[in-house]
């Protein structure tokens, strides 16, 4: 099969490396991290790569995000399939299954999650981007070190007041976590990845853990393997909907009423 795949930068070393090993002839592409943040902007974007997908050129098109805050709900699609892993968020991916995200989250509660995307986005898209993301505030930060420079550009950006508030709202976020752990694979043990997420887990006060990743769910993806309990198939003129089940997303008539934007911080 020739097929299309439009996915989040934030797995592009997992997606390469499987694609390099798949049967069929892929077509990748890979949009900015963070289109989450802003589910409905970032909705549009995706389906506008959809959209540009021309008639009968592939067997169909591979979505790469997870529900992530509701930004797949709504997606059309339009005279080729859309093919999308049943996720609630790309750690899934990472972790080759529903089932042990689940389990490894009921064992480990207040366990923040990294991986090479996670790591490296940020400094793809440049310290502006790391400043309006502040993903890496050491917790209890107050208004010094690292954290300074954040609130300064937030300062500029909306005010003291507000800037203040931030950092309070992100300082809370951190202490709602106790680990840190680091989902590796063997392609990227040359990365460091196990040193910089130790470092971070010191200035946050957290433990480090490590953990194995697995690739199963993606190279069943990109190797054409489909089955409905992983996977869902959306045919042309059907949209995607949240299904509020196990199976976390369904299909339905593309002319029914629009989807709901939500709000995602992973």
């Amino acid at each position: 099969m020739f097929l299309k795949v439009i996915a989040c930068e934030i797995a592009f070393r997992e997606i390469c490396f499987l694609a390099a090993q798949s049967p069929h002839l892929l077509d990748l592409e890979f949009l900015t991290q963070g289109l989450h943040d802003t589910p409905c902007a970032g909705r549009v974007q995706i389906q506008s790569r959809i959209d540009a997908v021309p008639p009968g050129k592939y067997g169909a098109v591979l979505i790469g995000y997870g529900l992530c805050g509701n930004i797949i709900a709504g997606l059309r699609a339009s005279q080729t399939p859309l093919v999308i892993p049943r996720a609630h968020d790309c750690i899934t991916f990472f972790l080759g299954s529903r089932e042990r995200y689940g389990q490894l989250q009921a064992s480990r509660p207040s366990a923040y999650y990294y991986t090479s995307g996670w790591l490296e986005c940020l400094r793809r898209r440049g310290e502006k981007a790391a400043a309006d993301n502040a993903m890496f505030l050491p917790t209890r930060a107050g208004l010094s070190g690292q954290a300074g420079s954040v609130f300064e550009t937030w300062v500029q950006k909306y005010g003291e007041e507000q800037a203040r508030y931030l950092v309070e709202v992100m300082d809370g976020w951190t202490e709602s976590y106790t680990h840190g752990v680091l989902i590796d694979f063997d392609f990227t043990k040359t990365l460091r990845l196990r040193e910089q997420v130790q470092e971070i887990c010191s200035q946050r006060g957290w433990q480090f853990d490590e953990i194995n990743g697995d690739l199963r769910l993606l190279r069943r993806w990109l190797n054409g393997e489909w089955d409905e309990k992983d996977f869902l198939v959306v045919q042309p003129q059907q949209k995607v909907v949240p299904s509020y089940d196990p199976a976390i997303v369904g299909t339905e008539s593309a002319e029914t009423s629009t989807a709901v934007c939500g709000q995602f911080n992973r």
